[in-house]
């Protein structure tokens, strides 16, 4: 929910040390080094695209820059990208695509699989059908939000079918139940081999657009406070008991009395069945809307045959999730079920989960209680001063439109060695619409008074502009409708106060006398339905009325896609 760095901000830039990713998969590899690594793009830097907002018109600098990014986290991070996608949710090029899978293989990548379009079945499969040369180059067709349903082209391209992106519902039992469903229905209704949630960890302002939509929640690094939610059991009843390169069994997976089953082997004679039997109203998600169906008590007979016949127990893992009473049974071990002559039977309630495996490996594990929840502090400074930052970005700020890293100041005559710039020069080629002013969001989204401090550095002439916000109450998607008490000054010598991000609605407006170039102190009080500025430490304006928002982050941000700097920021 936000913006992330990219590793060439610009033609002649490449880092491959901004961001969290890099981090980020590199923890995953730590707990599992087989689990798969997918790429895909959601914007792109502005140079790509030569001032167009489309990233195809030069589909070679698309494909150079994102085969970078792949070559760079082998070389800088040891980490292997196992699939690169085109375009989230947006258009695709043939051409693209297929220059994509040239210049992977120029490089040596030729295990690098490509999906595509994580948008809908439609018209990718289509295409694919219609142009031999794109179905030779796409291995896996990705669809988003499928409602556990394709279309009869995916099915005919003969291809790996994904749900590449799916879930993004809030984390509490009605959304374990979303997951727990489609994790089987994708496959048992749309034969899709593969689910991915968007997103693994709600790490992210709850407030904004698609707070704690995650498998577990850890949005609070100044507490360290935590939730493992039930989202995360639920995954454990198909992660524990399945590995990338197991086989669905092609069983009809629909249960008499509603709920669902898939079967799944390693091919070397292990068994893994899930069951589900999630009812409607307990197991809707954000996206697309859910028929009615009804799921009732009852008994299921399972037959082994085959190779099957012979196995004689199945260990027993089980869920339910429990709306009357709030108290859910999360990924339990039962007894082992005896198997007799290939049959057994199961008595399934509603609204549960069950794993049944050969597999002796599953584990429930137990953590450390983790520190009890608290609200960001009411006193928050950061002066930026760390030579050797762990990541390239600020903790806590949240950047919604544009970068902001760290940055060391070399001829600086020693106040302001260490800052913290806006790094975005050109507006990027947007999945969304982004702001045309850059921002960063901080804070408790509650805060009701406040008084905001910062040092600002204008660094564009004539056109510069940056401000300091607070009362800011929107971001991700919605960023451009944003709106506070944003207090501006501008290179040309004027200040404004608005009452929005995208400064149409002007609250008071006058000369400063900033200048660009030049550190200056910018303070924003807000109190009740009043709010004042001073500049330097002197008055500059006061008494201008609020009406609303009533509550909201603190910000900071730049009036145009432009270099600026801050440092010394204080928040009371």
């Amino acid at each position: 929910d936000g913006t992330e760095p990219s590793h060439m901000h610009y033609e002649n830039d490449e880092n491959y040390f901004r961001g969290y990713e890099w981090w980020l998969m590199k923890e995953a590899k730590k707990r599992n080094p087989k689990i798969k690594l997918i790429g895909l793009p959601w914007a792109f830097p502005g140079w790509i695209g030569k001032g167009e907002n489309w990233p195809y018109d030069y589909p070679d600098i698309t494909a150079y820059y994102i085969v970078s990014w792949i070559l760079g986290a082998k070389q800088y991070h040891d980490l292997d990208i196992d699939y690169i996608g085109i375009w989230n949710e947006r258009a695709f090029s043939s051409k693209y695509i297929k220059l994509l899978r040239y210049t992977l293989d120029k490089h040596g990548l030729e295990q690098v699989r490509i999906i595509a379009s994580d948008r809908l079945w439609e018209p990718i499969s289509f295409v694919m059908m219609i142009d031999s040369e794109l179905h030779g180059v796409v291995d896996v067709i990705g669809a988003h939000y499928p409602g556990t349903k394709t279309v009869q082209n995916a099915i005919l391209t003969g291809k790996k079918l994904w749900s590449s992106e799916d879930y993004s519902t809030f984390n509490n039992d009605v959304g374990a139940g979303c997951w727990a469903r489609i994790l089987n229905q994708n496959y048992v209704n749309g034969n899709m081999t593969a689910t991915i949630a968007w997103n693994l960890v709600a790490s992210y302002y709850e407030e904004l657009p698609f707070g704690r939509c995650a498998l577990m929640t850890a949005q609070e690094p100044w507490s360290g406070h935590y939730k493992v939610e039930s989202p995360i059991w639920i995954t454990a009843h198909t992660t524990q008991f399945t590995q990338p390169g197991w086989s669905y069994l092609q069983v009809d997976g629909h249960l008499e009395g509603g709920g669902s089953f898939v079967a799944l082997t390693d091919g070397l004679g292990n068994l893994t069945i899930i069951i589900e039997t999630m009812s409607h109203n307990h197991s809707k998600c954000i996206r697309p809307p859910l028929p009615n169906f009804n799921v009732i008590p009852q008994r299921a007979t399972f037959y082994l045959r085959g190779s099957f016949y012979m196995v004689q127990t199945l260990q027993v893992w089980h869920s339910k999730l429990d709306f009357e009473s709030g108290n859910s049974s999360l990924f339990q071990q039962l007894h082992p079920l005896q198997v007799w002559r290939g049959r057994f039977s199961l008595d399934l309630n509603v609204d549960e989960v069950y794993t049944l495996t050969t597999l002796k490996t599953g584990w429930k594990c137990g953590y450390p209680e983790p520190p009890p929840p608290q609200p960001f502090p009411s006193i928050y400074s950061d002066d930026f001063n760390i030579r050797n930052p762990p990541f390239s970005e600020a903790p806590n700020f949240a950047d919604q439109t544009g970068v902001f890293e760290y940055f060391v100041n070399a001829s600086d005559p020693g106040d302001h060695v260490f800052t913290l710039r806006q790094v975005v020069v050109q507006r990027p080629i947007t999945w969304v619409s982004d702001a045309d002013q850059t921002i960063s969001v901080i804070g408790n989204f509650k805060w009701v008074n406040m008084t905001v401090t910062c040092d600002i550095y204008i660094e564009k002439p004539r056109e510069g502009g940056v401000f300091i916000a607070g009362r800011v109450d929107n971001g991700g998607i919605y960023v451009r409708d944003s709106k506070g008490v944003f207090f501006w000054v501008f290179a040309d010598g004027t200040y404004r106060v608005t009452g929005d991000l995208a400064g149409k609605e002007i609250l008071m407006k006058g000369l400063a006398g900033v200048r660009d170039n030049a550190w200056h102190t910018l303070t924003l009080n807000i109190q009740g339905n009043s709010a004042s500025g001073l500049l330097n430490g002197y008055p500059l304006w006061e008494n201008v009325t609020i009406s609303k928002p009533g509550n909201g982050w603190a910000a900071l941000g730049t009036r145009s896609f432009e270099f600026a700097q801050f440092d010394n920021f204080h928040i009371e």
